[in-house]
């Protein structure tokens, strides 16, 4: 089912859709759940954001389960090759290997009441997808709420113009946690966005998702019921007031129905004559699962009309998002993060499932995508940033920074102070910059300026500290590569910020400084432990994938696993090559150890302690769901150890290659042929019992 070709604007159609949908959410997300009558009576008309007039003035920038399911489900492309024959199965593995239960991404409203919770449940005691979602075993009321739509829109944007392969996706991606009519409603919608890539006439987008579900279905009825409307009502408030009548919650169990909600984002496209603005106002408006419906529709106009549809309204959509984006799941790296990195992630599995060239790498910040802030802002009120053409020796765009005297402009690399206390959905993460690592930008300028990179982290009382890398000088029209390996930073003291600072000439000229990128990669040599001040919230850099984790007894870190598995996680997914060590205190456990390349919960190898008096190498990763256990040993040696006994571990990637160490001796030295597992995070393991260390260290592997 490969795409036989790609358009040649795919990777900005992309970032129009992932802005789309983010724009959507962010609109939406303050009165999810109003009824039409009162958005009307209290807001009126929604044509822009509304946060601001919300009773408790919500934040903008938010967790979401619509954004962090869309953008992390689709990871089952990637952790399964990219193969356009990916099943149910593996989607349904890929949502254990991400989700934290109770935590991450879903509303765990309870077994039976929360669509998605009771999937993961059935998904957890071992039913595989489709069945985990199916009627037959949890009930049509269950099977049919909006989940199943909500998650949908990145099927199709690794579908550019191939409605059938997005269709497909969205029904084996669909059934992981629903059924039926839900099904049908997320096929309509990933065909029709799929289809947006080569067709603007929304009629033709409508018949094309109806062309890939049954026409007796209750969803194809109902499209053909709006569109009928929509001919005779020539009005979308009276076609509203006929979708609630037939088609309205109160004709549907459960809490958030599929039917009531796709009416909705139906009623939106019919109605929106190709308006971006308008179509957001309507599917807003009309109230119900406004954050839920407001994404989808977002995304199908961004990937419609690109990014001109979302820049030409009378409002600046763009600005206040500044493309920021939070997707908190076990991979705590990836949580903080924008619209761009994540469109070119999309865009990497469309170019794969096309067998097309690849899309090459590029720095992680690029400017390349028109208008593309990737989260930076300035911290002087009087300097002002865009992106530009022009002013790059890497490609076409930078960002412009014109300030007068001094300023610093930076974006986010951990939870930001203002975020800690967050209504709703957690905000879980990992910093994605740590001490160790070179930072590297590409600087121009079109008056002298001085400029270095700096960086902010939190320290006492969890205050900033600012630490300043060296300054260079920049002349009109030269280019300049900054580079700086970070120092000065307590490992433990989280990085939240990364930037440039700079000073202006003489006088009261403003000056225009251009970063063409700034960007970093390899693995830190840090060491990750309780820093000497008396902040807490390096507590927060770890990711608790653990029944309990504590941070102030006898050992700096301390995991808790009743039954299973358990990790205490830290550090990134592009982490590779590197040695980590830790000195461990098992008081009680099944297994307990250390791991690297952790990519989840289900996708790691780790050195571990074993209550038969052994010691394993292992790697944890499904090749196929439904096989007897995930966990393969790879190696193992007889070892005596005792609860509560202190055992120095250190395991080294390097490529395929894996080397274990007890107590300074190696143990073990083999190479991972298979399917390796080539990066990722550090973590804590501990099975049934408890675990103390006195933190862990990560040491890159010199090259």
């Amino acid at each position: 089912m490969a795409i036989r070709s790609i358009p040649s604007d795919y990777l900005e159609r992309v970032y129009a859709g992932v802005l789309g949908k983010i724009i959507g959410v962010y609109l939406g997300r303050p009165f999810e759940g109003w009824t039409y009558d009162r958005i009307m009576r209290e807001l009126g008309e929604v044509a822009y954001y509304v946060n601001d007039r919300i009773a408790h003035h919500p934040p903008l920038i938010v967790t979401d389960d619509d954004i962090t399911g869309t953008f992390t489900f689709l990871r089952a492309l990637p952790d399964y090759a990219n193969n356009p024959d990916l099943t149910a199965a593996q989607i349904g593995q890929t949502w254990l290997n991400y989700l934290i239960e109770r935590q991450t991404i879903l509303w765990w409203g309870g077994m039976g009441n929360s669509t998605e919770h009771t999937a993961y449940m059935r998904l957890k005691a071992g039913y595989t997808a489709p069945h985990s979602g199916s009627i037959a075993l949890n009930g049509k009321v269950v099977a049919e709420q909006i989940g199943a739509q909500i998650f949908i829109d990145g099927w199709a944007l690794v579908a550019p113009g191939n409605p059938a392969l997005a269709a497909e996706l969205a029904r084996k991606a669909g059934s992981v946690s629903h059924d039926g009519e839900a099904v049908c409603g997320a096929i309509v919608l990933a065909a029709m966005e799929a289809q947006a890539f080569v067709e603007s006439d929304m009629d033709k987008l409508f018949d094309c998702g109806l062309s890939f579900i049954p026409q007796d279905s209750l969803i194809a009825q109902l499209i053909r019921d709006i569109r009928g409307w929509r001919v005779e009502d020539n009005d979308w408030r009276k076609t509203r007031a006929r979708i609630e009548g037939k088609y309205g919650y109160d004709k549907y169990g459960g809490n958030c129905h599929m039917i009531p909600n796709h009416a909705v984002i139906i009623l939106a496209l019919a109605y929106c004559e190709d308006d971006f603005q308008r179509a957001l106002m309507i599917g807003n408006t009309a109230g119900w699962d406004t954050d839920c419906n407001s994404g989808n529709i977002g995304c199908l106009m961004g990937i419609k009309n690109g990014l001109r549809g979302i820049d030409s309204s009378p409002v600046d959509w763009r600005g206040p998002v500044a493309d920021r984006m939070y997707l908190p799941t076990a991979d705590g790296g990836r949580c903080i993060t924008d619209a761009a990195q994540e469109a070119r992630r999309i865009a990497q599995s469309g170019f794969a499932l096309a067998e097309a060239v690849a899309l090459p790498s590029a720095p992680r910040f690029d400017f390349e995508l028109p208008g593309s802030v990737q989260g930076y802002h300035s911290h002087a009120s009087d300097a002002h940033i865009e992106n530009v053409g022009g002013h790059s020796a890497t490609g076409k765009r930078s960002l412009a920074i014109r300030f007068s005297g001094q300023t610093r402009v930076s974006t986010l690399t951990f939870i930001p102070i203002d975020s800690l206390k967050m209504e709703g959905y957690g905000l879980i993460a990992s910093p994605t910059l740590y001490p160790g690592q070179t930072l590297k930008a590409g600087v121009c300028s079109d008056e002298e300026a001085q400029v270095g990179l700096f960086v902010r982290a939190y320290g006492a009382n969890n205050e900033a500290i600012t630490v300043d890398g060296p300054v260079t000088v920049l002349h009109p029209g030269e280019t300049q590569t900054l580079s700086w390996t970070v120092a000065g930073v307590d490992g433990g003291s989280p990085i939240y910020e990364v930037g440039l600072y700079l000073i202006g000439g003489a006088g009261d000229s403003a000056s225009g400084v251009y970063l063409d990128y700034l960007t970093w990669d390899g693995a830190p040599t840090v060491n990750l432990t309780r820093p000497s001040h008396n902040g807490t919230l390096w507590q927060r850099a770890w990711v608790k994938a653990c029944d309990d984790a504590g941070f102030n007894w006898g050992g700096v870190l301390r995991a808790c696993q009743d039954s299973g598995v358990g990790l205490l996680i830290q550090g990134e997914r592009e982490w590779r090559d590197y040695t980590v060590e830790a000195t461990v205190i098992p008081h009680l456990a099944k297994s307990a150890g250390i791991a690297a390349c952790v990519q989840g919960l289900k996708r790691y190898y780790a050195l571990l302690l074993c209550d038969d008096q052994k010691v394993r190498l292992v790697k944890t990763l499904v090749q196929r769901p439904g096989q007897e256990s995930e966990r393969k040993v790879l190696a193992e040696a007889d070892f005596a150890w005792e609860l509560d006994g202190e055992y120095a571990l250190s395991l080294t990637t390097s490529g395929k290659r894996l080397i274990a160490s007890v107590g300074g001796k190696e143990v073990f030295d083999i190479e991972d042929a298979f399917n390796p597992l080539l990066s990722g995070a550090v973590a804590l393991v501990i099975e049934e019992g408890r675990l103390d260390a006195n933190g862990m260290t990560v040491k890159a592997t010199q090259p």
